[in-house]
């Protein structure tokens, strides 16, 4: 079917349940906000549009969908010659689309959408706002899964693997008590795990059942005296059903969730509302008590040990080795004229590959030439790429899964012949990424506080990048991970004022985006760390992650300060330092000139 007769599909269901409009999310049932399993990829079935972030709606005279600014090219070109309209999120005369759905349902109309997918907080204030005029919300009916129909990709259940201690520093053992001490200190009977990455860092699983996430579709409920783990019994094997045993867990199955939840009268229940779906919302008795916080996981995943620390390093060491070599590649090849973004991005998946101890991509490699780069989150394919020629940027985002560690690098690459203009551009990226990297800061800041060091060099020009300059990154986990990141704007419930503290994972990854032109990213992993403390209080400051050159090709020095020349320097003093003993021949001598040292003269 195309896009406009699922479409008409979609809207001949909805008259046939009296729905006025349809809403469809990019969430699965555990509201993962970007990475999902294609089963639950409904929105991108219904309009074509295949990007990571957004929603659907659709009214029997309008068909939109919502997407923020790392999208807006990539959207317009996969809604091109549909019905669907682009809704540019955040921009002026744009409504968000809680309001829209309010504002669009009749009196005493009907809302419709599959209540797994939605969270119990959108639900509720969609319910308070259209009682106001007689509406209702139907949440019973997946509309669009009946029009995939038995062409819907299969729910996946992927055997899971117990991380091993020397990769986690911690038990699952400790790590339960740990979640039972905060849970005391709230007076909680229970702790409701939903989010993906909760219990695989609790428990020390990890599993298979989204692209380059290796967690499972799992939840778990924490009791003082039993851990519940609802999991496809098909997913477990001996060795882990032994293994959680062991550690006093039960395994469940992955339906019983709200048959258990209903089951609970008079409990103290913890359970963050922004990340439980309507339908196991729906399920809990009246007489229970809701400690509506995030869980204390978040914050415990987000926050590595010594020993996850260690193991990160060193993922990033092997993951610095592959990207020297992708990047010799790179330079030494493009003028031939036979490598394209898709073969280029192959031979980098084939370098990460050969390093001990490789899982998998952290994310789909992002390999973007000249104009496709401002597409922030392009995949290029066999059947859709472009041939990179010797000439301008090569944007290449890319990570790796470890069982050290998870990795997220973002190098823009200089091919040849790169005009003032697009030096400029790179060297006030550069400008912003380094002031970000070197910061010194006092204890309670937060990424709200920090990020116009990045985009100050960017705004002074008049130029922004629509997204966030950093997120957390999990280990053996999740490659975007809160609750911390580093953004513009003012906290709101979904992304709120977390504190940076030592031990936390962050990026730094400024970029200019010009639509059909070009786009140019740099981005390191960066660990919060203490620095000096005194009468000021405790300031802190970060370590480099990412040992991997910047590109000197590209960088006009007339924009930098003598200082920021030194930081340059000192950043490439240590990347040759740290990878010296690991590189040989060709590839350590293309680093050593990689790394030269910047001067004016």
């Amino acid at each position: 079917m195309l896009v406009n007769e699922k479409i008409e599909a979609l809207r001949r269901l909805m008259r046939e349940k009296g729905i006025d409009v349809y809403y469809v999310p990019n969430e699965d049932d555990h509201l993962s906000e970007e990475y999902t399993a294609d089963y639950f990829k409904s929105k991108s079935f219904l309009t074509g549009f295949s990007g990571e972030a957004g929603c659907a709606i659709v009214t029997q005279d309008f068909a939109g969908l919502w997407t923020d600014g790392r999208y807006f090219t990539q959207a317009e070109g996969e809604l091109s010659g549909t019905c669907v309209k682009l809704m540019r999120l955040h921009q002026e005369g744009v409504p968000n689309p809680m309001d829209f759905l309010i504002s669009n349902t009749p009196e005493n109309g009907l809302l419709g959408f599959d209540g797994n997918v939605v969270g119990s907080l959108d639900s509720k204030r969609l319910s308070n706002a259209l009682a106001k005029k007689g509406a209702r919300l139907h949440i019973e009916d997946d509309l669009v899964g009946e029009i995939w129909g038995n062409k819907r990709p299969r729910m996946p259940r992927h055997p899971v693997f117990v991380l091993d201690e020397k990769y986690t520093g911690e038990t699952a053992h400790v790590k339960i008590e740990r979640v039972r001490e905060k849970m005391r200190e709230k007076e909680a009977d229970v702790l409701v795990l939903t989010r993906l990455e909760d219990p695989c860092w609790m428990l020390n699983i990890r599993g298979d059942d989204i692209e380059c996430t290796p967690v499972a579709y799992a939840f778990a409920m924490v009791f003082a005296q039993k851990v519940l783990y609802y999991i496809d019994e098909d997913q477990i094997d001996g060795l882990v059903r032994d293994y959680l045993g062991d550690n006093g867990v039960e395994i469940k199955a992955y339906d019983d969730l709200a048959n258990d939840l209903a089951s609970l009268h008079g409990k103290r229940i913890w359970v963050a509302l922004g990340s439980l779906n309507t339908k196991l919302y729906s399920s809990i008795a009246q007489d229970n008590l809701i400690i509506n916080e995030v869980s204390p996981v978040a914050m415990f995943r987000a926050v590595k040990n010594d020993t996850e620390l260690a193991n990160t390093r060193n993922a990033h060491l092997k993951d610095a080795v592959a990207m020297v070599r992708f990047l010799r590649y790179v330079k030494e090849n493009v003028a031939s004229g036979k490598m394209s973004e898709a073969i280029a991005q192959e031979y980098l998946y084939r370098l990460r590959e050969q390093q001990d101890g490789y899982i998998e991509p952290s994310f789909p490699t992002i390999c973007a030439y000249q104009e496709n780069g401002a597409m922030m989150h392009y995949c290029a394919t066999e059947e859709n790429h472009a041939m990179v020629k010797p000439r301008g940027f090569l944007l290449v985002d890319s990570g790796g899964t470890y069982f050290d560690g998870t990795t997220d690098i973002t190098r823009t690459i200089a091919l040849s012949g790169l005009s003032d203009e697009e030096k400029m551009y790179y060297t006030l990226v550069l400008k912003g990424h380094l002031a970000l990297a070197n910061a010194k800061f006092l204890q309670g800041s937060s990424g709200y506080n920090l990020d116009i060091l990045a985009r100050q060099p960017l705004w002074q020009i008049g130029i922004d990048y629509q997204c966030g300059t950093g997120h957390g990154v999990g280990h053996v986990l999740s490659v975007h991970e809160g609750p911390h990141g580093i953004r513009w704007g003012m906290p709101s419930p979904l992304r709120p004022c977390v504190a940076l503290v030592p031990g936390m994972i962050v990026t730094d990854e400024p970029g200019v985006y010009l639509p059909h032109k070009l786009g140019i990213r740099i981005e390191n992993e960066l660990i919060v760390t203490k620095a000096e403390k005194n009468e000021y209080g405790q300031f802190l400051a970060f370590e480099n992650l990412t040992y991997v050159p910047y590109e000197l090709d590209a960088i006009d020095l007339s924009y930098l300060s003598d200082q920021e020349i030194k930081q340059i320097n000192d950043y490439h003093a240590m990347v040759f330092s740290k990878l010296k003993d690991r590189l040989a021949g060709a590839d350590l001598a293309w680093l050593k000139e990689a790394t030269a040292p910047l001067s004016r003269v």
